[in-house]
């Protein structure tokens, strides 16, 4: 797809065109997220999940001249739960409320940490570890009925083109999505920002995007986004059950071979592109390893962290037992039936080694 290289704050010809640009991604993305005219909020794109995730927070937090408390739950991104943590640099207090072996919090765990002095609420909508599904519209009803003008942030950077959305019945005041897991180009991503909701910038410049996020656009990546999320909700539905086929393979596959493992957050209403297995008495990093080495990529946690070496704050919230390594397998557009065979192989070959 060809773009203008035009500025689209130019009043030539190729910065028309390149505002042109951007409008179309606009609707296309506000059609992906249930508010196709606007009418319930505004998009501000921005470089990535992160950014809108710091925006949502902390941008919102830094508007709040009373209240002085923020609340996100035990299994947030880090990009929530390092922006909670730049307000406590504020003088604001943080409270995590639980989600226990299901993976998701409920509305008496709401009602147990948030309090009239919160300002700032995050319900992360899909988890991008274990793939549980909150529920966001129920968790925030309960919290403003505590707390009536609480800012309601939903990171649903792993639910577009994932999941259904649909942003005005979700409840959230702002929320957070990035190209990347679209297939879209990595470095940018967008906040829906609800109307009457209110966000402080984190910089002043020329203005851009009502002086909330100023500098000038990417137009190719808000293209690009754009057209991902679009592509992404065509075939949404065959993909949510060609995925969750794949799933059910896969476990089938680990115990017709005997092999001792669970699926995390099995009870929890789950996405299907996310699968969470725990093998018992397998170091997670050497099994990674090992299937890398032999064509099958895969993650031990979070792809954004898993670098860190770090117990995985998620697998620990909903008691995954210490000696279980864990496999996070994800399943994109290319998947194919031959994939998960091959998949299943390896893996299978690959716990016997260790167990």
């Amino acid at each position: 797809m060809l773009v203008s290289f035009g500025n689209p704050s130019s009043a030539h010809q190729a910065g028309i065109e390149a505002e042109r640009r951007i409008k179309t991604a606009t609707a296309q993305l506000a059609r992906a997220i249930g508010d196709p005219d606007g009418s319930f909020g505004r998009i501000i794109w921005t470089s990535g999940g992160t950014e809108s995730d710091a925006l949502g927070v902390l941008g919102a937090g830094r508007t709040k001249k009373k209240a002085k408390k923020v609340v996100v739950s035990a299994i947030e991104h880090p990009a929530v739960k390092q922006s909670a943590a730049m307000l406590s640099e504020l003088g604001w207090k943080i409270a995590e409320y639980p989600v226990g072996r299901s993976g998701v919090g409920d509305v008496e765990a709401i009602r147990k940490t948030v309090d009239s002095d919160t300002g700032v609420l995050a319900v992360m909508l899909v988890n991008n570890e274990i793939a549980t599904i909150a529920p966001v519209a129920e968790l925030a009803a309960a919290a403003r009925k505590i707390s009536p003008d609480i800012h309601v942030h939903c990171d649903a950077v792993q639910a577009l083109g994932k999941i259904e959305i649909n942003v005005a019945e979700l409840g959230a005041d702002s929320v957070a999505f990035a190209a990347h897991k679209l297939h879209g180009p990595k470095g940018v991503g967008a906040l829906w920002l609800k109307k009457g909701a209110r966000i402080r910038p984190f910089w002043a410049g020329g203005g851009q995007q009502d002086g909330l996020r100023s500098g000038t656009d990417n137009v190719p990546g808000i293209a690009g986004m754009g057209l991902a999320a679009e592509l992404a909700c065509e075939d949404l539905l065959e993909r949510q059950a060609r995925h969750r086929g794949y799933a059910d393979a896969l476990i089938a596959a680990c115990e017709a071979a005997g092999l001792r493992f669970q699926v995390n957050a099995a009870e929890a209403t789950r996405a299907a592109h996310v699968l969470s297995l725990a093998f018992d008495g397998c170091p997670a990093e050497p099994l990674l390893h090992v299937l890398e080495s032999r064509g099958v990529l895969v993650s031990a946690g979070s792809a954004c962290a898993e670098k860190s070496r770090k117990p995985s704050p998620v697998l620990t919230a909903i008691g995954v037992p210490k000696t279980h390594g864990t496999l996070r397998i994800s399943f994109g557009r290319d998947t194919t039936d031959e994939d998960i065979t091959f998949a299943s192989e390896i893996l299978i070959d690959a716990v016997r080694s260790f167990q």
